[in-house]
């Protein structure tokens, strides 16, 4: 058994801090970078490549909306050509930044309401797939397990990796908990485990409702923006191991 472990990271942005990615990074294996729009800033970028590469975790575009008051949470009505443009520029700068410092970008991952509309919305997901492919055909878009940015992707050859969330709950149709809702976020310890151990040992995860639903996951996001992260990712990598489970990059 193997999976990835990602976490979004280089969100902070000029005295800003959000998240503490030096301590989390050492225990995942995919980091989603902040590409200046939703958050993050240059050197910020630059920052969070150059922790990447000393931990040997891989790297990847982490695009979504522009807007930094949202924190990139709301969908904005931008046009198709205004969509695509935007993510050419997000992903083309952290590649930049990537190639400056001599690594390559694994993955593209999109963040908050940009991925959860893509989940949902074809011209969306057709959109980011297009834009990925463009760029680079054989970097990894990650997407909502069974969702339309997966098909989008697929549709276009793009090699893809279907993303499960341990430390987030599940309604009853298989989206994730709107984070106003009581359950949404799960920052106990041993439930990120429960939850991952048995979306990889059994591919299912219970929903809040206490019901299994299939999930098929190549890869597992773990929030790090969250109080005591570090501590928890340390303490789920080590569960992971402990159980027979290898946690590899993509």
């Amino acid at each position: 058994m193997h999976i990835d472990l990602n976490c979004d990271c280089g969100e902070s942005f000029g005295v800003w801090v959000m998240g503490d990615d030096a301590a989390v990074l050492p225990h995942v294996t995919s980091a989603n970078v902040a590409c200046g729009a939703h958050a993050g800033d240059p050197l910020v970028m630059r920052q969070t490549i150059r922790l990447c590469k000393r931990f040997g975790v891989a790297i990847g575009a982490h695009p979504g909306y522009p807007d930094r008051e949202g924190f990139g949470r709301r969908v904005l009505p931008m046009s198709v050509e205004e969509l695509e443009a935007s993510l050419l520029a997000q992903i083309g700068a952290l590649q930049a930044v990537a190639r400056a410092e001599g690594v390559s970008l694994r993955h593209v991952k999109p963040h908050g309401a940009l991925y959860n509309l893509a989940a949902q919305t074809p011209v969306v997901a057709e959109t980011i797939a297009r834009s990925v492919a463009a760029i680079d055909p054989t970097l990894i878009l990650v997407g909502f397990a069974g969702s339309f940015l997966i098909t989008a992707a697929q549709n276009l050859g793009l090699p893809v990796a279907r993303e499960a969330f341990l430390d987030r709950g599940y309604a009853a149709d298989g989206t994730l908990l709107p984070r106003s809702q009581p359950g949404a976020l799960i920052t106990d310890p041993a439930a990120n485990l429960a939850q991952a151990l048995q979306i990889v040992q059994q591919g299912t995860v219970t929903t809040a409702y206490g019901l299994p639903l299939p999930i098929e996951a190549d890869t597992l996001c773990f929030h790090g923006d969250t109080p005591g992260a570090a501590d928890r990712a340390a303490y789920l990598r080590e569960g992971l191991r402990a159980a027979g489970v290898q946690v590899c990059a993509l």
